[in-house]
């Protein structure tokens, strides 16, 4: 008898490898200001690795710019990434994280993926980053 949910296992494992779009980003004049930013992607989809059905989500990033903001054109063309990517949604919210912080290195930030309910079930993940 296979072991339950035997399919899960493996189909994730190379994520934090993932070769996402670069996230470009502007000097921000205010570096001296303490202020928050925040970026709401209300229509994003990305794909479940298990079914390969669309999942939708809204996608909240909240942030505090240090010496760089990010770039929103650039960073559209990241989220559009996703679309045809099989990725968990615990993934999702990590490694748009890491990437954001790459990409701009900021004060702080929290990153909220809020999916659409899926066979009953809604999914919220949030991840922080604080220097």
């Amino acid at each position: 008898m296979p072991k339950k949910n035997a399919g899960y296992e493996g189909l994730q494992k190379q994520v934090r490898n993932l070769k996402t779009p670069k996230i470009d980003v502007w000097r921000n004049q205010y570096p001296d200001k303490i202020y928050t930013i925040c970026i709401d992607i209300p229509e994003f989809t990305c794909i479940c690795p298990k079914t390969g059905l669309p999942d939708f989500a809204n996608i909240r990033i909240e942030y505090s710019p240090d010496k760089h903001c990010i770039e929103l054109k650039s960073f559209k063309m990241y989220t559009i990434f996703y679309r045809n990517l099989g990725i968990f949604h615990e993934h999702l919210a990590n490694k748009i994280l890491e990437d954001f912080v790459k990409a701009c290195r900021p004060r702080w930030v929290k990153v909220t993926a809020e999916f659409n309910p899926r066979g009953g079930i809604k999914t919220t993940v949030t991840r922080e980053y604080r220097q």
